[in-house]
């Protein structure tokens, strides 16, 4: 099948063959036509399969032009990452289109988004801690709003937007076309499908955890960070095919470590994303990526689900994710849109059993490599790797309960006290044979 079959108009049919785009992916192809008929959906789609598309396309086929300035279509997505490259997005497929659209992310100053917003808006693209703000505010109207999208609904309730995510719902109209995409269907977002959808149709792409088949998958058993940094040089130096290279860590600080030892050799070809750089900084350094400036890029799992980077010819697992999905999501950064990709895992032997967990929820068995002869074998640790110093715990001997005596203890004899009442009249008596009697003053008077 191919786009002149599906029942778009001729600005998106236009649009498409500019971007040179002629063959819908099996996500655009199930989704199109539930869509045009006005039900719920549910997509489960993982990354890399074309769903922002699948969405955009009969969402902008069923748009008409209206003076109304309020939103039409609202999509809200987990990272301001996601807002950027989906408002490009639509803005490339709306080339021939009058079509006005805005995107709302928090971290940045909001008062200019206010103004583009009362300037009148007609697709809406949001992350859901800004978009409540401008919500209750009432800078933002949905009384004209006729279908919202919710992506990667997984990954935003990952990240904490459960309450946002629901107060937003509980503000918008009732009669709305509901369109919602995920990667993963956890009990969360079943919950969330039934209360707010109208028995939504399920589209599935491919089951979740399953590896693509576009996509060739190897790893190498590695034994440390520095012989990793090793081996990542060397496969940079020795495959010329390694144009684009998206590189994953497990954490900020392991991002920063790996950005320090590339940098001395490759300098501005590198780049690293993570959530403690700066929003310009990191929009900067995937445009950069994009461009082919950068050649490589590390970052981590949270805002790599928020960058959609194409022809990304090689993602590099530093390390082997703990949670098993989001090796999935990894691989899918690369092999996008039916394209051919390549993923490369570093493997120690701590990392293993994460490593089990993913082909086991893949049920797909990874290759194992032979580690290149002339690699470099590093002795050097890092300070995570070096062997914990385990300090011998002394325990003090506790004495039994009925050995120990009461919280108090009797005082000594000599400063034992008593409070006596003393007898002044007995006193006197017997100190001085007779009773002393008190003098008083006698009143003065006449003699």
């Amino acid at each position: 099948m191919t786009f002149d079959e599906l029942n778009l108009n001729k600005p998106l049919l236009n649009a498409l063959e500019y971007l040179g785009y002629t063959t819908p992916t099996t996500i655009q192809q199930k989704v199109f036509s539930v869509v045009m008929s006005g039900k719920d959906v549910c997509g489960i789609a993982q990354t890399g399969t074309g769903k922002t598309f699948a969405y955009l396309l009969p969402s902008l086929r069923q748009y008409q032009f209206s003076k109304e300035k309020n939103p039409q279509i609202l999509i809200i997505v987990p990272t301001r990452e996601l807002v950027v490259q989906v408002v490009e997005s639509i803005q490339k497929l709306t080339t021939y289109m009058s079509v006005v659209t805005v995107g709302v992310y928090g971290g940045v100053n909001i008062k200019p988004q206010i103004l583009e917003i009362s300037n009148g808006v007609d697709v809406l693209v949001a992350t859901p801690g800004r978009l409540i703000d401008l919500l209750t505010s009432g800078f933002i109207k949905t009384k004209a709003l006729k279908r919202l999208v919710i992506d990667e609904v997984d990954e935003m309730l990952n990240l904490g937007f459960r309450v946002q995510l629901k107060n937003i719902l509980d503000l918008l109209p009732t009669k709305r076309q509901n369109l919602l995409f995920s990667a993963t269907i956890t009990d969360e977002v079943e919950q969330l499908i039934q209360t707010y959808f109208n028995e939504p149709v399920r589209i599935e792409a491919a089951p979740a955890g399953s590896p693509l088949d576009n996509i060739s998958q190897t790893l190498y058993n590695v034994p440390n960070f520095y012989t990793k940094v090793n081996l990542l040089e060397l496969l940079l130096i020795e495959d010329e095919s390694m144009s684009k290279v998206l590189i994953f860590a497990a954490t900020k600080e392991l991002a920063d470590q790996l950005y320090d030892q590339l940098a001395k050799k490759y300098g501005e070809k590198v780049g690293v994303i993570h959530s403690n750089k700066a929003q310009n900084n990191r929009f900067n350094t995937v445009r950069q990526f994009q461009a082919g400036t950068c050649k490589m890029l590390i970052a981590t799992d949270i805002i790599a689900r928020g960058i959609d980077i194409i022809e990304v010819s090689h993602v590099i697992n530093f390390d082997v994710p703990e949670i098993p999905e989001n090796y999935v999501h990894r691989i899918g950064r690369t092999g996008r849109v039916d394209k051919k990709g390549v993923s490369i895992t570093f493997v120690t032997e701590k990392e293993k059993e994460n490593l089990a967990n993913i082909e086991e929820l893949m049920k797909y068995t990874i290759p194992v490599l032979d580690l290149p002869e002339n690699l470099t074998i590093s002795e050097k640790l890092t300070e995570a790797e070096m062997p914990q110093v385990k300090m011998k715990n002394i325990l003090v001997k506790v004495p039994k309960k009925e050995a120990v005596g009461p919280a108090f203890h009797e005082k000594l004899e000599k400063n034992q006290k008593v409070n006596v009442r003393r007898n002044i009249k007995e006193e006197k008596m017997l100190k001085y044979g007779r009773p002393i009697k008190k003098v008083g003053n006698k009143p003065k008077g006449r003699n």
